[in-house]
């Protein structure tokens, strides 16, 4: 018999393509752009990754993308990361120069893991950035990109777009209802 007090009693079972919870309490941060995404708290005080790093079969297509070109994720992601301040084809490109010219893509591309989550809060788990880029670079490529499109961003139209988008969703939901004047029946 379970008890019936507790809300999520007996616990949903784990469904392929959900990330399985971890065992800390969610946030409920108003400030955050969050879609339908539970986000959790690290004992440190950091948020949690949305996704693992070996998810990346959560999103096949850029799984399959990340791993035959790099460059195009890395530049989808600086770009959203630098804020629109420099383009997804120059970072692209830039990552592809360091990659063909020293092989240390990684470390490029570490430096912009580690300021997405200064700027996200998020932790370092569940190893340093510079661990996972240069052991698992493919993998937290995947997860760098699935925690934006997570946060809302639409990864293929770029920083300037999702902004004009989320202005637009702002002005709608600012807007009153349209009333008619008149009673009917």
């Amino acid at each position: 018999m379970y008890p019936t007090e507790h809300p999520q009693w007996p616990p949903a079972p784990y469904q392929y393509g959900q990330p399985a919870p971890p065992p800390f309490a969610p946030v409920a941060d108003p400030n955050q752009q969050m879609r339908n995404q539970n986000y959790y708290m690290h004992p440190a005080g950091k948020v949690l990754w949305s996704t693992g790093l070996c998810d990346c079969c959560y999103d096949i297509p850029n799984c399959i993308i990340t791993c035959f070109c790099p460059c195009i994720t890395f530049g989808q992601i600086a770009e959203i990361v630098d804020n629109g301040s420099v383009s997804c084809v120059a970072s692209g490109v830039l990552y592809s120069i360091i990659f063909w010219m020293s092989g240390l893509a990684c470390m490029y591309s570490c430096f912009y893991r580690s300021r997405m989550r200064n700027q996200y809060m998020l932790a370092e788990t569940p190893y340093p950035d510079w661990c996972l880029h240069l052991c698992c670079e493919v993998c937290a490529l995947c997860q760098e990109y699935r925690e934006l499109k997570n946060r809302g961003f639409n990864m293929n139209i770029g920083w300037h777009a999702n902004m004009e988008n989320m202005r637009n969703r702002a002005m709608q939901m600012s807007m009153p209802p349209v009333v008619e004047d008149g009673m009917k029946r």
